[in-house]
C-alpha cells in the first residue's frame, strides 16, 4: 500500500513538472526595473562613475520543452558620469531597448529558475549632457542613435512575480574624445503577468 502510494504520489509530481516544462505556453506582462551603467574607457586619464538609470515596459514569453523564446520593448534610461583633474561629464540617454532573447526554466508549483541570452537592439529617443570645469564642450560622449548590445541574465519565479538580474555587454562603439568604449550596464527588474496561457 506505501508503494502504492509512493508510486501515485511520484507519477503526479513528475506530471506537473513535465506539464510545467514540456507543454506550450504563452505570457505577456509588464516590467520596470533599475540599471547602473558604466563606460568601458581604455584611457586610464578618465574616471567612469556609475549613476543609476530606470527601465519600464512590456514583455511576452512562449516557451516549450523547457525552453522559451522571451521578446521584450522597454524604454530605458542610460546615465553615465565620467570625471578627469579638469572636471566632468554628466551624460544621460533615454532609449527604446528590443532585447530578443532565447533561455530554459527549471522549477514546479509556482517557483522556477530561469536562465537566458540573446542580442538587443537600442534606438536612443533623448541624449542630453552636462559638463563642468575645464573639459566643458571640448571632450564629450558622442551616443550613437542606433546601438547593438547582448545580454546574458537569470531569473526566478515565485507565482506571479518575476525577479531578473541581467549583465548587458555593449557591441557597438561609442566615441569619447580621441577614444572608443562600449556602453555596458546591470539591471535589476521585477515582472508580472498580466496574460497566461
Amino acid at each position: 500500500m506505501k508503494k502504492l502510494l509512493f508510486s501515485a504520489v511520484f507519477f503526479l509530481f513528475s506530471i506537473t513538472i513535465a506539464s510545467a516544462q514540456l507543454l506550450p505556453s504563452f505570457q505577456f506582462g509588464i516590467k520596470g526595473g533599475v540599471n547602473d551603467a558604466t563606460l568601458n574607457l581604455s584611457n586610464p586619464a578618465f574616471n567612469n562613475n556609475t549613476r543609476l538609470g530606470y527601465l519600464g515596459g512590456f514583455w511576452a514569453r512562449v516557451g516549450a520543452l523547457g525552453f522559451n523564446f522571451q521578446p521584450e520593448l522597454y524604454v530605458t534610461s542610460k546615465n553615465v558620469e565620467i570625471s578627469d583633474n579638469t572636471g566632468e561629464t554628466k551624460a544621460q540617454f533615454t532609449s527604446i531597448d528590443v532585447p530578443l532573447l532565447f533561455g530554459g526554466k527549471v522549477g514546479a508549483f509556482g517557483l522556477g529558475a530561469r536562465f537566458y541570452t540573446g542580442p538587443l537592439v537600442s534606438l536612443a529617443i533623448n541624449k542630453s549632457q552636462s559638463f563642468s570645469g575645464a573639459l566643458n564642450n571640448a571632450v564629450n560622449l558622442n551616443y550613437k542613435d542606433q546601438n547593438f548590445a547582448w545580454q546574458f541574465g537569470t531569473g526566478l519565479d515565485i507565482r506571479n512575480i518575476s525577479i531578473d538580474l541581467r549583465y548587458e555587454a555593449g557591441i557597438t562603439k561609442q566615441t569619447y574624445g580621441n577614444s572608443q568604449t562600449r556602453v555596458s550596464l546591470f539591471s535589476l527588474s521585477l515582472a508580472v503577468p498580466l496574460i497566461k496561457i
